[in-house]
């Protein structure tokens, strides 16, 4: 790691004002061009960047600590039922919240299998959606892949067991966010503050990106902008969610599979609305669509279930180590289909 500056910031707009590069803009220049260096990053909880300066695949110049400003912490409930979850709250606190563990199930479950505990207390849900994927290329210095601006993916000839099994043609990264799953199924909005003052809200759904509209980044942020807040719309009170994953390890390891559900039933238990999101499975989090349009007017049972864990894999292209995956995602979209239709309403149901 290389010596740099600090800076604390004293509000969102000083720190947009002073960013000058995306860390992945920070990652493709670094190859080749030492302007790199010259480079002003924003810093979160700082669990990502850390790494990547100690991996000397960035070396800022000068780090803009936003970690201190309270206006981006914090999770309230708006006067039209929806929820607004600053961009510095951190994993903890969102799988501890009593209201999003009623209303949001999904998501506390997915922020409470993040990583470790001690990572969860330190990590922030903005900094969470902007890290850099853990593919083992990108993250290695001595491989220029097309992420960084080289000319291929190593992991097309190489070790892609974690790799996608959607939209891998160009890259095959998966997305490394846990909770982008879940709140990808509750239909979340990202707030995103510009250096001049200017707000603007993006569904979590456009702001992800894949590889084939651009190779180098994984989100449309631009330089100079700072993710603010994420914003859950109202929900109804006979909505359940599930967030399922599969991993190696129990703790402090990335999911080889993960889904969210999140189901509109009616008193008769027929779906009006699923919601189905696979993560680590392709370079964003990804709708399994053709699942959702199959519960959409269907009795929640085992058949149905079992058709949809079969539907999600539609258009996946497994590579030969990850084609695992495929078994593992149809189980826990079944098994997350039938979980959450047994659970209980949220309260305000009732």
């Amino acid at each position: 790691m290389e010596a740099f500056q600090w800076q604390q910031a004293r509000s969102p707009a000083e720190a947009a004002a002073l960013v000058t590069q995306t860390t992945a803009e920070a990652m493709l220049t670094l190859q080749g061009m030492r302007s790199a260096q010259q480079a002003i990053l924003v810093k979160a909880g700082g669990v990502d960047m850390l790494d990547l300066m100690k991996e000397d695949l960035v070396n800022p110049r000068r780090l803009v600590d936003i970690s201190r400003l309270a206006e981006l912490q914090g999770i309230s409930r708006e006067g039209d039922g929806s929820l607004r979850i600053g961009a510095l709250t951190t994993l903890a606190q969102i799988a501890a919240h009593p209201g999003l563990r009623q209303s949001h199930v999904a998501l506390a479950q997915a922020a409470a299998m993040a990583a470790s505990p001690q990572i969860r207390n330190r990590a922030t849900l903005g900094g969470n959606l902007l890290q850099r994927p853990r593919c083992w290329y990108l993250r290695s210095a001595a491989h220029h892949c097309l992420r960084k601006g080289g000319g291929h993916c190593f992991a097309f000839a190489g070790d892609h067991r974690y790799h996608a099994i959607f939209a891998n043609h160009g890259c095959a990264i998966v997305h490394p966010s846990t909770p982008a799953t879940a709140l990808l199924a509750f239909h979340a909005q990202v707030e995103l503050l510009h250096p001049e003052g200017r707000r603007r809200q993006v569904p979590l759904e456009d702001f992800f990106v894949l590889p084939e509209v651009d190779m180098h980044r994984e989100n449309i942020l631009a330089a100079g902008e700072i993710l603010t807040a994420v914003w859950l719309p109202p929900q109804i009170p006979a909505n359940r969610s599930l967030y399922l994953q599969v991993a190696e390890k129990a703790a402090f390891d990335w999911p080889l599979a993960a889904m969210a559900v999140v189901l509109d039933l009616d008193a008769g238990g027929f779906c009006r609305e699923a919601s189905i999101v696979l993560g680590a499975a392709a370079p964003a989090p990804w709708r399994a669509r053709q699942a959702e349009a199959l519960l959409a007017g269907a009795a929640i049972n085992g058949e149905t279930a079992e058709a949809a864990g079969e539907a999600a894999l539609a258009g996946a292209t497994p590579f030969a180590l990850n084609a695992y995956k495929l078994p593992l995602l149809a189980t826990l979209v079944r098994r997350a289909i039938l979980a959450a239709a047994a659970l209980p309403q949220d309260p305000r149901a009732s």
